[in-house]
């Protein structure tokens, strides 16, 4: 017998259900956060099985909005589910890459896209150091959560703005976002799970560089 991959991993220990502020993309996703990174067994926490807020807001927002990515090639960072990055290609972008530094998070994304019928790269490693490999659009759900992450982070998206690619943020107010680097677009109230977030709504605003 062969032994487990990443991609039997998330399929054993997750639902395909439909992502409730967004219902047209449906993720292979977990009730309870705890149990599931015991599985795991990573230093960081199963970020992949969760349809979060930012994301959430983002993902609608493209959809909504498909004219931001239609006939784009479109770079997500930090992808988690893949949910947003989904959203992209549902939305007509032309090419959609997903990054994410927890394999397991690229196998998620893989098995997502294929449920949603879309096409969806995906890059391992971190790629900040990188332009997002030339994209027009650079999408990043919910990415502010951390103090020593948006430090990383913010250099990167401030230089693919710099450069002219279209950056575009999902965030649920967190304490850490840098809103004076950032134009608001809109505002969404997001159904979340109670385990993770200790309330069954979070609002959450879609932002650009």
């Amino acid at each position: 017998m062969s032994a487990p991959t990443l991609t039997d991993f998330v399929l054993a220990n997750t639902t395909l259900a439909p992502v409730p502020l967004v219902p047209e993309v449906s993720l292979h996703g977990a009730v309870e956060a705890m149990d599931l990174w015991e599985r795991t067994h990573h230093d960081q926490p199963p970020f992949w099985a969760f349809p979060w807020a930012g994301g959430q807001a983002l993902a609608r927002h493209l959809l909504d909005h498909s004219g931001l990515v239609r006939d784009k090639k479109v770079f997500d960072l930090a992808s988690g589910s893949g949910l947003v990055a989904i959203a992209a290609a549902l939305a007509g972008a032309d090419s959609v890459t997903a990054n994410d530094i927890d394999p397991m998070a690229l196998a998620a994304v893989q098995l997502n896209a294929a449920a949603n019928g879309v096409t969806v790269s995906t890059l391992d490693g971190d790629q900040l150091d990188s332009d997002a490999h030339g994209a027009d659009v650079v999408l990043a759900g919910d990415v502010f959560y951390d103090s020593e992450v948006t430090a990383l982070v913010l250099p990167f998206l401030v230089r693919a703005a710099a450069r002219g690619a279209l950056v575009l943020l999902g965030d649920p107010d967190r304490a850490h976002l840098p809103r004076d680097r950032f134009t608001a677009l809109a505002r969404y109230e997001v159904p979340v799970p109670l385990t993770l977030e200790s309330t069954e709504t979070r609002s959450a605003t879609v932002w650009r560089a």
